[in-house]
């Protein structure tokens, strides 16, 4: 079964957004990867498909109903069951976007581009009620220490982060190998044509050919840089 993406949202009108454009949305248009999107709407109560209401013991704004969401996360659990999901493969994590999740790092991405794919929840208005959070055994998930209006661009990110280290979806496997977070350091500094702009020259051991005085210094760019910008990376494995 190829990773297979659900997203339960307000406005499902936000995707595929940038997941349809260039490496990744190719890989979407040919089968690499599925996204089911959801409306929350559709599970809403009364003649007016109400998704929300009032925090208990007062307070601004709305706050999304348990009952609404739960049924829209079943219905997306039943349909996945029904594709064969649970047969004799690990269920797909059931994720929150929250400003109070986890923050999503490369080993998180990497250990769910290698399962059967994500089911995303994506939070409105207050947030969402405690209850469903607990009962369906939600990972809360953040994307930065930043608060957003919606789940809907952290959804986006997280998608991203996975898709991109499927098999083949980056056309070079190297891509992936090389760059920030894939083994605990930063991304060194990166050159092309042309060789001299505004009075800035490409290092010259760019230049030479020497393939194992290249990988030298690309190990000690990104064990500076990372020094200097993330030292609390330093030593970890994501």
């Amino acid at each position: 079964m190829s990773f297979a993406a659900s997203v339960i949202t307000l406005f499902p009108e936000a995707f595929p957004g940038t997941l349809g454009v260039s490496l990744i949305g190719k890989a979407l248009r040919e089968g690499a990867w599925s996204l089911d999107v959801v409306p929350l709407r559709d599970f809403g109560q009364g003649p007016h498909k109400q998704v929300d209401d009032t925090p208990a013991g007062g307070g601004a704004g709305m706050v999304i109903r348990a009952d609404v969401a739960a049924a829209a996360i079943d219905h997306v659990l039943d349909r996945r069951r029904l594709a064969g999901e649970d047969a004799g493969a690990p269920r797909a994590p059931l994720i929150y976007l929250s400003p109070r999740g986890r923050q999503l790092n490369q080993a998180m991405a990497r250990e769910w581009a290698a399962g059967p794919g994500v089911i995303l929840f994506c939070g409105r208005f207050e947030g969402l009620d405690e209850r469903v959070i607990e009962a369906r055994a939600m990972q809360e998930v953040a994307v930065g220490e930043a608060v957003l209006a919606g789940g809907e661009a952290a959804a986006l990110v997280l998608l991203e982060a996975c898709v991109r280290l499927l098999p083949g979806v980056l056309g070079n496997a190297a891509s992936a190998i090389e760059e920030s977070f894939s083994d605990g350091l930063l991304e060194h500094p990166q050159y092309t044509r042309p060789r001299e702009w505004e009075g800035r020259a490409i290092p010259d051991v760019l230049l030479s050919g020497d393939h194992a005085r290249i990988d030298a210094w690309r190990r000690a760019e990104r064990a500076r840089i990372t020094a200097q910008r993330r030292p609390d990376l330093r030593g970890k494995g994501d």
